[in-house]
């Protein structure tokens, strides 16, 4: 199958990528390049690569792909609330615009990278996807809207999927140090402290980029009525975890470790249990393999084996401060397009 994967240069896609093209697909890649060159360890392969900002594709470039994976975005919660104009420009309405140019490029299948953080505050209840969706972010909020218009563009020669990843973790080439447990990990190994800064009691479900991966060729191959315009939550039962309980994982992980709940943040609003019967039950091909405690083991380990810094683990890999001090540089525009990027 030929496959257009957006989003291929950041942390899932450039574990995606590899797992694409592992399974025989033949793969395209579509980046802007903000995070290209975030990088621990080895350069990492890419597939051949349209670079292009997500606003700016045309129906052109899509021509002649049997499907599109949708994972490009501005991708986590503090960055949209600091910027939410952006986050709704690139994460919404570039979205439903690439969706909606897909279709009339003839592409039948369109697999779009939801979030489970559309359950919002759900408590302590085991949620389903047809639970009531309750974002509390810009992010989580224009994922919702996204979903809502891929239902209106659905038809039968082109089949919208929406994967609502649980919260990622694991190593990728390209590394995150900005989502929880790697964010643990990283503060663990670099100063002999896992630091809580909430209160430690919210529930998070959390997923391996390697097992969001798998989701993703599970729902790309899957016979058409499995998957026709349907969600699908991706983690697993086991991965349902306090903040505290992930913390402890990550204690047992790196040696000499100390586990601080500071309380500072105060309590967090997004807090959910998810259920993951769905996706077991209509993509018995997903079986995934990563537990958090196994996933912190694997950072630590990737951690120690390239020598990540304070310096890396603060600038290089977190979100904002890495666009920020692009901006600084005078590499990237206020709107997030890399400088001299074509604008239509």
């Amino acid at each position: 199958m030929r496959v257009l994967l957006t989003g291929h240069q950041g942390y899932l896609g450039s574990v995606m990528a590899v797992r694409l093209a592992e399974a025989g697909h033949d793969v395209v890649g579509l980046d802007s390049g903000l995070f290209a060159d975030c990088v621990l360890g080895p350069n990492p392969a890419d597939p051949p690569t349209i670079a292009v900002d997500l606003r700016d594709v045309t129906v052109e470039q899509l021509a002649g792909f049997d499907a599109v994976i949708h994972l490009a975005a501005l991708s986590n919660d503090p960055l949209g609330s600091l910027a939410p104009t952006l986050t709704y420009d690139i994460n919404h309405f570039a979205s439903t615009r690439l969706a909606k140019l897909s279709r009339e490029a003839g592409v039948r299948r369109f697999l779009y990278a939801s979030t489970c953080s559309v359950y919002g505050a759900a408590g302590e209840d085991l949620v389903g996807e047809d639970a009531p969706l309750r974002p509390v972010t810009p992010y989580a909020e224009s994922k919702v809207r996204v979903e809502d218009d891929l239902v209106q563009l659905a038809d039968d020669d082109f089949t919208p999927v929406f994967l609502r990843n649980a919260t990622a973790f694991g190593f990728s080439p390209r590394l995150r140090a900005d989502i929880v447990l790697n964010n643990l990990v990283g503060h663990a190994v670099l100063s002999g402290e896992v630091r809580v800064l909430s209160d430690g009691t919210p529930w998070r479900p959390l997923v391996h980029a390697a097992d969001i991966a798998d989701a993703f060729l599970a729902a790309l191959v899957a016979p058409r009525e499995s998957v026709h315009c349907r969600a699908f939550n991706v983690g697993m039962a086991e991965n349902n975890l306090t903040v505290a309980q992930i913390a402890e994982a990550v204690v047992e992980a790196v040696p000499g470790s100390k586990l601080v709940i500071t309380g500072e943040a105060g309590a967090d609003p997004r807090s959910y249990r998810v259920d993951f019967a769905r996706i077991t039950e209509h993509l018995p091909a997903f079986v995934p393999q990563w537990t958090v405690a196994a996933g912190a083991v694997e950072l630590h380990s990737a951690y120690v084996e390239h020598g990540l810094t304070e310096q890396a683990f603060t600038k290089r890999f977190t979100r904002l401060a890495r666009l920020a001090d692009r901006q600084s540089a005078g590499s990237l525009a206020d709107d997030m397009r890399p400088v001299g990027a074509r604008v239509l």
